[in-house]
């Protein structure tokens, strides 16, 4: 996550440095402590929090359950997981809702802090899970705040109430008070409350917030922060605190490049825990708030729920299971590779996925440099096929490929270079849907990928392959030859375009890629 990518780096350097030590003393203790102090300071994380955190990492870390440990650099950094939860609130809280619709949801905070486009996110993830949302366009100060509103609530598929034009014009109680009655009447189950901000905490801020919330008794009172606000973050959450009382946190802009302050220390502050990340522009970009995940995600643990979760929501499992069957029959072809790219751009942002992976922190070159593009490109070719070009490569003879690079955009190469990797990547799935052992250009069978001890013997008798000619000479030539052929076996990512040899699946990719396919 871009927001806390200064701090991940620091903490993770940290913990390398301690990896190396067999045993730590309390010098090694206090001068990781030391670090990450500068660490959190740096990224704007208020000084209070700071304190207390450091304090309760140096008593564990010097205490019986460190030095008791098999690995103690492995129990400080757990320490730091556990005590970075507690900090970020400690368990995931959801939105209460009423026991008698509809639940009023009221939302406050400073102008540009990302309200209204919160507004729609949330009403969108409502109605997916079968609620029937009304948003209150009670936000009549700030300019054409009420035409973004149903900008907004026209995208994500929502009823809205904006009986007033804005712009300064109207009462934003009596409207919220009146939205309320009008959402009863209608049966909507759910009323999201936009309410008016300021560029800074002001008195007639507070008193039309509070003025609000009488009217309206909302169930959730949500205050939305911009995570790239820095240190005034505590403050702000103090002044909204003391003058409306919020019941929960929403920290938006979460995919920033600030340095995430915000995030460590509103809760801790508060006492009020976070319910939402919103972590994008697009509608679907909002995340439910687990501490334990952020946490693993800052010290680069990785964040494999969340990933699982957002495959679960894009994959169709009647379609999933037809791929496993057509691979199995060897039937997998360029259109159903089509339909799992689709499927694959429903979960967003290639690189965001990545980022979820642990160790990906010490990639981040890697990261940065992954073009989204790439997908657009092998889509390109793949849509400039017929129908029967996609189901049967081989019908792609030299005339059809240039045809194809110039309906796409692309070279013959990029043409060629996606089929051959095609064809490759189809036959090493089938492989591993069978159960066996693929076999990667210029690796051999990869071990352990298949059947439970079923590959070692044939990697060796692979690597074993070569030239048995009683000429030195003889034997030397033969060898070379086959060095050529295993130089120019193609290399690169699965399907992709580019690439080297980097991009060739590891055993444990395989090892999930056969268990996605059902037969692990």
């Amino acid at each position: 996550m871009a927001t806390f990518g200064t701090l991940s780096d620091r903490l993770t350097e940290t913990f390398r440095n301690l990896r190396t030590k067999g045993k730590l003393t309390p010098a090694d203790v206090d001068g990781t402590v030391r670090e990450i102090r500068r660490a959190l300071l740096d990224a704007d994380v208020a000084l209070p929090v700071v304190k207390e955190f450091t304090a309760r990492i140096r008593e564990r870390a010097l205490g019986d359950e460190v030095n008791r440990a098999l690995n103690p650099a492995q129990q400080v950094v757990q320490i730091v997981n556990e005590e970075l939860i507690a900090i970020l609130g400690g368990e995931q809280r959801r939105l209460q809702f009423a026991k008698n619709p509809p639940t009023v949801i009221m939302l406050a905070g400073l102008q540009g802090s990302g309200k209204t486009t919160f507004a729609g996110k949330l009403s969108r993830q409502l109605a997916k899970e079968g609620h029937t949302p009304l948003l209150i366009a009670a936000d009549l100060q700030r300019p054409n705040a009420v035409n973004q509103l149903q900008v907004v609530a026209e995208r994500a598929g929502a009823a809205i109430y904006a009986p007033e034009p804005g712009n300064g014009v109207g009462d934003p109680v009596k409207v919220a008070k009146d939205g309320v009655e009008v959402a009863r009447r209608q049966q909507h189950d759910v009323v999201i409350i936009d309410t008016a901000g300021r560029l800074g905490v002001d008195a007639e801020l507070m008193k039309q917030a509070a003025n609000s919330r009488k009217a309206t008794n909302p169930d959730e009172v949500l205050f939305v922060i911009d995570a790239m606000i820095g240190q005034d973050a505590v403050n702000t959450a103090k002044a909204f605190q003391e003058g409306v009382d919020f019941t929960g946190v929403v920290l938006s802009k979460l995919d920033g490049d600030a340095r995430g302050g915000a995030a460590l220390s509103v809760a801790s502050v508060t006492g009020r825990p976070i319910i939402f990340a919103s972590t994008g522009e697009g509608l679907d970009d909002l995340e439910a708030f687990h501490p334990d995940r952020m946490a693993s995600r800052i010290l680069d643990l990785g964040d494999i729920l969340t990933l699982i979760e957002q495959a679960q929501q894009a994959f169709d499992e009647a379609e999933a299971l037809k791929v496993a069957e057509k691979l199995a029959t060897e039937q997998f072809t360029l259109e159903d590779f089509l339909e799992q790219m689709q499927q694959m751009r429903k979960m967003g942002s290639m690189k965001k996925m990545l980022g979820m992976l642990p160790g990906m922190g010490s990639m981040k070159q890697q990261l940065d440099d992954f073009d989204e593009r790439e997908i657009d490109r092998t889509e390109a070719i793949i849509r400039s096929m017929t129908p029967a070009e996609r189901r049967n490569t081989k019908l792609l003879n030299g005339s059809r490929r240039l045809r194809i690079a110039r309906g796409s955009g692309m070279t013959v190469t990029d043409v060629n270079q996606l089929v051959q990797r095609f064809e490759q990547a189809a036959k090493m799935m089938k492989t591993v849907a069978r159960g066996g052992v693929p076999n990667i250009p210029g690796m051999g069978p990869i071990p352990g990928a298949g059947r439970p001890g079923a590959s070692s013997k044939r990697g060796k008798q692979q690597k074993a392959k070569g030239s048995r000619s009683g000429n030195p000479a003889k034997r030397a030539a033969e060898n070379a030859g086959i060095a050529a052929q295993v130089a120019e076996a193609p290399t690169g990512s699965g399907f992709g375009l580019g690439g080297g040899a980097k991009g060739a699946p590891t055993e444990a990719d395989l090892a999930e890629l056969q268990k996605m396919l059902g037969r692990g």
